[in-house]
């Protein structure tokens, strides 16, 4: 890939990133002043951002099926930091992210203010988590959950921890599976998956270096939670978002972003 590329996109992530914190230090004031901005404007603002984020990586965006048109609790698989810039593309949503992405330097400082809710691995602290989770869902605010925890290589789908799904049975939510696929050259991308001890950095650097991939959205059939428990939820979530993943052919996409 050229070098000439490669420092354009190195200098429009940088510029987006200046224009993220003026946008989430103009939140703050507003805070500070008693005039905190609701959820659905935060959303709206953090799409903006990640718009700007995801055209500058290497990715044609391909969505597959119908994103809803109400509110929902998505449920995706992980593979990637990737997947929330490409997610929160699609429509403004909030996320759910563990505790530890918040000491990021200057991303955790910007995912506060986009409403991001945090979790604490062990520490006592789902049913405050859940009451949170609920209160999004009442306000009919989309909210994107990956109930694997942690991320895998994008081949297949971890147990869903059902659990984190209650906060849809408890508000009578659809629950919207979504899976997400990565594709360089027709088969799975071995650059994206963003595992173990793996870097933001180092990672970022790696993909900004290499050619275009695709990224795949698909939106699945969504479940309804009347009549079902938590462990049911999951598993017909995860077995639809499974199948997908299984499928070693090309998606026909709905639409297409670059």
């Amino acid at each position: 890939m050229g070098r000439l590329l490669r420092l354009r996109r190195y200098s429009g992530l940088l510029t987006i990133l200046g224009h993220g914190l003026l946008t989430a230090s103009w939140l703050t004031v507003r805070e500070r002043c008693g005039r905190p901005p609701s959820l659905a404007r935060r959303q709206y603002l953090t799409r903006q951002f990640l718009e700007r984020i995801g055209r500058q990586l290497p990715y044609e965006l391909r969505i597959v099926g119908e994103p809803p048109r109400q509110s929902m609790l998505w449920v995706a698989n992980h593979v990637s930091w990737v997947d929330i810039v490409m997610l929160g593309r699609v429509m403004p949503l909030s996320f759910l992210s563990k505790d530890d992405v918040a000491q990021w330097p200057l991303i955790g400082w910007l995912a506060h203010h986009a409403g991001t809710c945090f979790i604490r691995r062990g520490a006592g602290e789902h049913g405050q988590v859940g009451q949170q989770l609920q209160d999004y869902l009442r306000r009919e605010h989309p909210l994107l959950i990956f109930p694997e925890g942690t991320t895998s290589d994008g081949t297949g789908v971890r147990t869903f921890h059902p659990r984190l799904l209650g906060c849809a049975l408890e508000t009578a939510t659809p629950v919207q599976p979504v899976a997400i696929r990565y594709r360089r050259h027709d088969q799975a991308d071995p650059l994206s998956p963003f595992l173990g001890d793996d870097e933001l950095t180092s990672h970022l650097q790696r993909l900004l270096a290499s050619g275009q991939a695709s990224v795949e959205i698909h939106f699945l059939p969504p479940i309804q939670p009347h009549g079902l428990d938590r462990s049911t939820l999951a598993r017909r979530a995860r077995e639809s978002i499974a199948a997908v993943l299984a499928d070693e052919q090309p998606a026909t996409p709905t639409a297409r972003c670059a």
